[in-house]
């Protein structure tokens, strides 16, 4: 894996390093339009910055972080994540590496559960208990890794204020002590910043504590797992699919949209002194058969594996005893099927980000050579003539200009109303919206979570957003029909060459809205209103949760039709500014000719050398485009060096 992440790495940047090259080529060319300068920033800093995340997902006990050490850590010659029997990682861990940060393990208080999304306190990392890390001491960090098994005691009243204690789900409850004090994570969430050679690739890690866990928030499973890449759900061979697991992967994983890679960890525990090698094969497939069986997916992409066996054999180099641990299998597979998938989403978005550059820059370039077409056929139509007749071309060129002004005039009106119809478009994505239709579900959500009017609620309010998606998706359409039609007039009256880039697709974000609707719909079930119900606390993180989630969505449809109207006016702005350019040069060129400050053959001769350049230019731009968008469908040759 840490060799295909370095051709996909390598792959990546020499993508951007020609996106680069097009983008100086098209500047100096002066060709380089404003909205294909943005779409080429945006590209290069997607893939420069572009991560690969992967999250370990299991219920407590079923040896998720020694799996995480087997594959990650084990050439630290020791354990390193803590992986003792019972609960481990209390709380959701992030490994990443970040070059511009030293390494550390931030932790954030438990008590934040009460201040704020998780979204809003990563915004806030000066406020997290950050401590510096050694890398090269594996003891201490072994040490300071272990802080996130750290638990305290606290109250009733404080666990339930926090939203760690429920009266009506006790089999939930955190453990409590024969004073009747409760055991509570210290920690909410916990970010490693450690310099692994496959986190330094660009890989991420998530290692979630038990998804049914009291502790857990509604930001680990409608907030981080979603954004995951990929996801490997952990069983424990010893105890098959478990009620609870079956919970987990239903609520959480199955029909989310993630790759999820099984895993039925502990296979050595099935070992059985008396039966023979091949009666042992057969009994853990029977586990692999069972498991893929009840959670409704392929028997291919469950994998037998014992973590603790890997993690001995990597620290004793034993050959053998990690390939009868099964885990190179899984490893392979992982190279196998997600660095594919991820340069194949890399590669569509850049193919197609380049031919929206080049569009835009091709656009410009055609209009400066149907600006030199029409003078030199005008250059050409004065050979022999008299001054009288360059005369007569140089008023021809005045009122041309004049009528060229009075198109300006025409476009001016027209950018007052397309501003005023897309100020339309914005009102209906405003934050506005999003807070108008939280209201009234938080109404109902705060008059006690068991009753039919908060589903009720909460159905309108996604009904209702999706309503104002609609009108905004009609008014998008209005607006493109309006600059249609006086887009086809203008150019047919004034010579301009104005074009429609399509409107930004908002039928998609109807679907996101639709996945967010199908993801917290479960939370109104019986069950889950009953956990998330219970306190205050979790009801308000529910609700932040949800708030944040569609604004996101709005505030993601807003932007791109704002990018849509930019990309309008600079298209107009550009072709104002070239006409200008254009008469100026006409009748500079007109008044040099009249003046005999220059013959007509010479400043023919330029405008020929200069639209030969200009085809030049052409040429070379597709040239560069389309290698560019060769190398990213060839992709890197993952799996075998860069």
């Amino acid at each position: 894996m840490a060799t295909s992440l370095d051709s996909l790495a390598d792959w990546r940047w020499a993508l951007a390093r020609d996106l680069v090259q097009l983008e100086r080529f098209l500047a100096d060319a002066d060709v380089l339009a404003p909205a294909a300068a943005a779409v080429s920033q945006a590209l290069r800093q997607r893939l420069v910055s572009d991560k690969l995340v992967v999250a370990f997902v299991a219920e407590f006990s079923r040896g998720k972080s020694e799996l995480i050490n087997a594959i990650f850590f084990a050439d630290a010659g020791r354990r390193i994540l803590p992986a003792t029997p019972g609960r481990t990682t209390m709380c959701p861990v992030e490994l990443s590496w970040d070059d511009d940060e030293l390494p550390t393990l931030d932790l954030l208080p438990i008590e934040t559960r009460a201040s704020g999304t998780l979204a809003e306190w990563r915004e806030k990392r000066d406020l997290w208990r950050r401590r510096q890390i050694d890398p090269d001491d594996v003891q201490a960090l072994a040490q300071a890794l272990a802080q996130v098994t750290q638990t305290r005691r606290v109250s009733r009243e404080q666990a339930q204020a926090l939203g760690l204690w429920s009266d009506d789900a006790e089999a939930d409850n955190p453990p409590t002590a024969p004073d009747g004090q409760v055991e509570i994570p210290a920690w909410r969430h916990a970010i490693i910043n450690y310099p692994h050679p496959l986190l330094q690739r660009g890989l991420v890690v998530i290692d979630t504590p038990g998804l049914n866990a009291i502790g857990t928030e509604p930001e680990l499973t409608l907030g981080l797992l979603p954004s995951a890449h990929a996801a490997l759900f952990v069983l424990g061979a010893d105890t098959g699919v478990t009620r609870s697991d079956l919970e987990v992967w239903s609520h959480h994983l199955a029909g989310q949209g993630l790759d999820c890679f099984v895993v039925l960890n502990k296979v050595d525990t099935l070992a059985d002194p008396l039966a023979t090698p091949e009666e042992q094969a057969a009994s853990v497939e029977r586990q692999c058969l069972g498991a893929a069986q009840t959670l409704g997916i392929e028997r291919a992409r469950v994998f037998p594996v014992s973590a603790r066996q890997a993690l001995t054999a990597r620290l004793a180099g034993d050959v053998r005893g990690l390939l009868q641990s099964r885990l190179p299998t899984l490893e392979s597979a992982l190279n196998a099927d997600l660095l594919p998938r991820r340069q194949a989403v890399l590669a569509q978005a850049v193919v197609s980000g380049v031919q929206s550059i080049l569009d835009y820059s091709t656009r410009r370039l055609r209009d400066q050579r149907r600006h030199n077409a029409e003078l030199m056929l005008e250059l050409r139509g004065l050979r022999g003539k008299s001054t009288g007749r360059v005369a007569q071309l140089l008023e021809r060129v005045g009122r041309d200009d004049d009528e060229f002004e009075r198109s300006s005039s025409r476009l001016l009106a027209m950018r007052t109303v397309h501003s005023r119809m897309h100020q339309n478009v914005l009102k209906s994505l405003s934050d506005e919206r999003v807070r108008e239709v939280m209201q009234g579900l938080q109404a109902a959500l705060n008059s006690g979570w068991i009753n039919m009017g908060a589903r009720a609620a909460f159905a309108r309010m996604c009904s209702t957003l999706q309503g104002h998606l609609e009108t905004a998706i009609r008014a998008n359409v209005e607006v493109f029909d309006m600059l249609q039609a006086l887009f086809t007039q203008l150019n047919a009256e004034f010579g301009f060459t104005l074009g429609l880039t399509p409107v930004p697709d908002l039928g998609r974000f109807k679907h996101d809205l639709g996945l967010i609707e199908s993801s917290y719909a479960r939370y109104f079930g019986l069950m889950q209103t009953v956990r998330l119900g219970s306190t205050d606390i979790r009801s308000e993180q529910f609700q932040r949760m949800l708030g944040s989630k569609l604004q996101a969505v709005f505030e993601t449809a807003s932007r791109e039709v704002e990018i849509w109207h930019q990309i309008t006016n600079s298209q107009i702005d550009s072709q104002l500014r070239d006409r200008r350019r254009d008469f100026k040069r006409r009748k500079e060129t007109l008044d040099r000719i009249q003046h005999a400050t220059e013959s007509l053959e010479q400043r023919l001769a330029e405008v020929e050398t200069q639209d030969a350049q200009l085809m030049s230019l052409l040429d070379q731009a597709q040239r560069l485009a389309a290698d560019l968008c060769a190398r990213a469908e060839q992709g890197p040759a993952l799996g075998g060096g860069a």
